[in-house]
């Protein structure tokens, strides 16, 4: 019976707490967990559930750990703000699957992608067929992002990034058929710099843009 007692405080206990911790890090919903966050998410049950069973030790063995991994996940969240290559690198960006209603098979592959993954995608999103999709990214999270054709198919330009928090993507420009050169030409009509440039997009043969000292 004190057994049976001590778990059942320890399991009130680590509830509440756990919620502190989660309002701490200010988590998302499940599906929209990157990987750091994924693998705090694991760690943090696991912890929890070994504290829960070994009702002889400390509970303190368990929440030295779990403050320590909220830190870190805190500190790598404050890393990946500041460092696109980081969040890169941890996170992970979108891949192109369907392009201009052309599936990419190259990035499925790439990617470990199925037809079954991404017929299964658009069912959820109540797409009955491939044709009606203009863009689809897969997304760092594994979710997949639709962009439907207009009511009268009409081919639209899909707002490509060119600089991503002041670094230049060399994939949107040879996606858009355009090099550094005539990147740096068109900054110099407005007398900036890559560097001066926090946000750039290309939409409809123009380039929308947000400088670094609009922030």
């Amino acid at each position: 019976m004190e057994e049976l007692f001590k778990v059942m405080i320890r399991t009130t206990f680590f509830y509440f707490f756990i919620v502190l911790l989660y309002r701490i890090m200010g988590k998302r919903e499940i599906g929209q967990l990157g990987i750091i966050d994924l693998i705090v998410s694991i760690l943090i049950a696991e912890l929890v559930a070994i504290s829960i069973e070994n009702i002889n030790d400390s509970v303190f063995l368990t929440v030295v750990p779990l403050i320590l991994l909220v830190g870190l996940e805190l500190l790598l969240a404050f890393v990946s703000i500041k460092s696109r290559t980081f969040r890169t690198i941890f996170g992970g960006k979108p891949s192109l699957i369907v392009c201009n209603g052309k599936i990419n098979y190259q990035e499925m592959v790439k990617q470990r992608y199925t037809m079954d993954d991404l017929l299964l995608s658009l069912r959820q999103k109540s797409i009955k067929s491939i044709e009606e999709v203009e863009y689809a990214f897969l997304e760092p999270n594994g979710k997949l992002s639709i962009f439907k054709y207009n009511f009268l198919r009409m081919k639209s330009d899909y707002p490509m990034p060119l600089i991503l928090d002041g670094e230049l993507q060399q994939k949107a420009l040879l996606h858009i058929r355009k090099n550094k050169y005539w990147l740096e030409k068109e900054l110099r009509k407005k007398n900036l710099t890559i560097g001066e440039v926090f946000y750039a997009f290309y939409k409809g043969n123009k380039i929308y843009l947000v400088r670094q000292s609009d922030l």
